[in-house]
Parts: structure tokens; C-alpha cells; sequence
């Protein structure tokens, strides 16, 4: 490995990576392996299991050990928004000390990484990095997992409604790197599960012999010198465009994964141009929703044309949303209100009759039934003789998601 010098604080102020990830294990891992190979490196770490007493307690620490502890009350009795609250001021407080080459931000366990991420650039610093930590052997049941976090005493609020799976579905889907334990328990499946699930994260192996925390061996690293960065090293200081990513996840423009079938797990990805008949869908959602370990897209509705519904579903259980409407739909002043990543997505893939109008749903699971689950979206289309009848037939289809969406 070429030497390289350990960086220097960053022009516009500190510079920020954020390590996160429900295996908890493997992050601790990456976070240590941070702090041994960044002399000057710090870590930040807000730990809401505290919040039932009405406090989230606050741990800074180095390489050698704890450098300072404090406490921040609950706002709104949602400790993750205490997060939100004492995150900023506690990192411009680092920056403003001086001395701090890189300053790791470990997220407690459920925390997501995309609202933090948005938080400290808000703040006027500069994130270099998000990386989500993963034990590939735990992918599977952790995506399998539907129970909702308060049952594991992971809610963040009192509010929080969120499950394990798409909680987990999240942090792994949004980090543009994943930083992989070296688990003895996971085979080629897993290893295969993972990279379907993520292909364009840049994996980067957590060696046997990086130390798990303080425990695990002499931390203290040499003062500020030419020294090697490691591979992880470099992927936190690489650079990280906060809009790039948060489009990355938007319904109309994601980068879905791509047809895969590979070690037993497969990814299919399912189009069409023709709208779904509202009830057969409704009636079918269980089915397409157990059907995947995790399955996620766009889709529309023939009773809905103006509407691009977001689908998302990990856990067996599904989330259906509006995501706003289709470009289709907008006059044409309105175009220019709209981010230029959502325009050029729909430009690649228009239709003369229906515009971006479509269905983009891509599953991905080991033992998947590909071609039983092709048919079953199928049978959800308008048939010939219903699609014929054309728009002002299909409002009179049944509405059968008003209830779903709550309309």
C-alpha cells in the first residue's frame, strides 16, 4: 500500500463520517478499525437505550480510551430528535477545538443514516463518508425479521413504528459503502444475498484480525505522520454528495438492482407499461409480499393514473405510498420545479402514450419462484378489453387501496 498522509481537517471544517448498522458487532469493528489507522481520528456516540430514563448519554472517545461523557434530554420524548439536537453542536465543538484530523460518528443501532447524514451537512459540515457495517451470515434474518423494533427496545421514539427489516432494508440500501465482518457462519449465499441486495456499495472486508473495540488490543496509534490509510480509511475520507444519494433512494429515480441469479439467490426485475387493476393487485399484495426477502419499486394504478406509488417491503410486510405525481401528469411550467436527476430518469425511459408512467419492481430473495411471481404481477394488469376501454372506464374500477392509502 502507497503511503499516504493522514489527512488534514477539511477546508470548509471538520471532516464527518457516519458508521452505522443494526449488527452491531460488525460496526463496533469498523469504528475501531477508523480509529487505529486515523491518527487524530475521534468518535462520537449518542446511545438512546438510555431513553427510558429521559436521557440519551453522549461518549466521545480517541484511540486511548474516553475523552469525555455527558448527557441530553429527551425532545418531544423522541431521543432520536435529541440526537438531531446535540449532534451539531457537539461536532462544530470539536472542530472549533482544533486538533481533530476525522471525526467518526458511530449511530446508535436503528438509527438511519440518510436523516443524519442530512442533519450535519444541514449544519454546515462536511460529510465525507457513510458507511453501513454488515455481518453477511445476519442479512437473511435481519431482512426476515418483521417484529417492530420497540419489541427489541430499539424504537427511537415512543412514536417509532418501524420493524427490524425495513429499518435494516434502509441503512444497508443508502450507504454507498458497506463495511463486511469476516463471519465464519456466512456461505456464498449470503455473500451472494448481500451484493444483489446493494451492487454498486463498494465492499470492504473487515480483516479476522482488526480489533472489535478497545478490548481487542493496543489502540493508541503513532502522532500525525506519512503513514498508510487503510481501504476503509479511504472510503470514509472518499467524498459523499448528500442530493446524489437521497435520489438514489426516491421511487421515480432509484438505481434498482439489476437481474441477478447467482449461489441461489436471484434478482428479477419486473416491468410494465399497462396499469394494474386496482382490486386483483390488492388481492394478490400478500402473496407478492412474501414472496421476496426484500422487494421494492414504482408502480401505478389504472383507477390513479396521476399518482406514482412507491412500493417497499422487507420483513413480510409492505409499505404503499404516494410518492407524488408522475411528470407525465405536469404541466409543462411545472418541469422546471423538478430536480434534474428526476427529469433525465424519465427522458431515458418515456412512453408516447403514458409518459414515465410504469410498474419497476424488482425482488430479490434466495429460492426465488421467478417465473410463478412473473405471472402472478402479470394477472394483476388490466386485460386486453379493460386496458381498450381507456382512461374514464378505469375510474370506475374499484378503488380498492383508498383504505391502504388512507384516502
Amino acid at each position: 500500500m502507497p503511503e499516504l498522509p493522514v489527512p488534514e481537517p477539511a477546508a470548509s471544517g471538520l471532516p464527518v463520517v457516519l458508521v452505522g448498522g443494526l449488527h452491531a458487532d460488525a460496526r463496533r469493528a469498523a469504528v475501531a478499525r477508523l480509529l487505529a489507522d486515523v491518527p487524530g481520528s475521534v468518535v462520537l456516540h449518542h446511545d438512546l437505550s438510555t431513553a427510558a430514563a429521559g436521557t440519551v448519554v453522549r461518549t466521545i472517545r480517541d484511540a486511548t480510551g474516553v475523552l469525555d461523557t455527558g448527557r441530553t434530554p429527551l425532545v418531544n420524548d423522541c431521543a432520536c430528535c435529541a440526537l438531531r439536537e446535540d449532534l451539531v453542536p457537539e461536532l462544530e465543538r470539536l472542530r472549533d477545538a482544533g486538533g481533530t484530523r476525522l471525526a467518526v460518528v458511530e449511530l446508535w443501532d436503528s438509527v438511519e443514516p440518510k436523516a443524519m447524514a442530512e442533519v450535519v451537512a444541514a449544519g454546515g459540515l462536511t460529510v465525507t463518508g457513510v458507511i453501513t457495517a454488515v455481518d453477511p451470515a445476519l442479512v437473511l434474518p435481519y431482512l426476515a425479521n418483521g417484529d417492530d423494533l420497540a419489541d427489541g427496545g430499539l424504537a427511537a421514539a415512543a412514536t417509532d413504528q418501524r420493524t427490524v427489516a425495513d429499518t435494516f432494508a434502509r441503512q444497508l440500501e443508502y450507504a454507498p459503502v458497506l463495511a463486511v465482518a469476516d463471519s465464519p457462519e456466512a456461505d456464498d449465499e449470503d455473500r451472494e444475498l448481500l451484493a444483489q441486495l446493494h451492487p454498486t456499495a463498494r465492499q470492504v472486508p473487515l480483516a479476522p484480525e482488526d480489533p472489535a473495540g478497545p478490548a481487542g488490543g493496543d489502540l493508541t496509534v503513532p502522532p500525525p505522520r506519512l503513514r498508510p490509510l487503510s481501504v476503509l480509511a479511504r472510503a470514509a475520507l472518499a467524498g459523499f454528495d448528500i442530493e446524489a444519494a437521497a435520489a438514489a433512494q426516491h421511487p421515480a429515480c432509484a438505481l434498482l438492482p439489476a437481474e441477478a441469479d447467482a449461489h441461489g439467490v436471484t434478482t428479477l426485475v419486473w416491468s410494465s407499461r399497462r396499469p394494474f387493476h386496482p382490486e386483483r393487485l390488492y388481492a394478490a399484495l400478500e402473496d407478492l409480499t412474501c414472496a421476496a426477502a426484500r422487494s421494492r419499486g414504482r408502480f401505478w394504478l389504472a383507477d390513479k393514473p396521476d399518482t406514482l406509488f412507491h412500493w417497499d417491503a422487507a420483513g413480510g410486510a409492505l409499505c404503499v405510498e404516494s410518492a407524488g405525481p408522475w411528470l407525465a401528469s405536469l404541466p409543462d411550467a411545472a418541469w422546471e420545479m423538478v430536480p434534474p436527476v428526476r427529469r433525465a430518469a424519465a427522458a431515458l425511459d418515456w412512453h408516447p402514450e403514458h409518459g414515465d408512467r410504469c410498474q419497476r419492481l424488482v425482488f430479490t430473495s434466495p429460492g426465488l419462484d421467478r417465473d410463478g411471481l412473473a405471472r402472478l404481477l402479470e394477472s394483476c394488469l388490466l386485460t386486453d378489453a379493460e386496458y381498450a376501454a381507456g382512461r374514464e372506464a378505469w375510474q370506475h374500477l374499484p378503488h380498492a387501496f383508498d383504505t391502504l392509502l388512507e384516502v
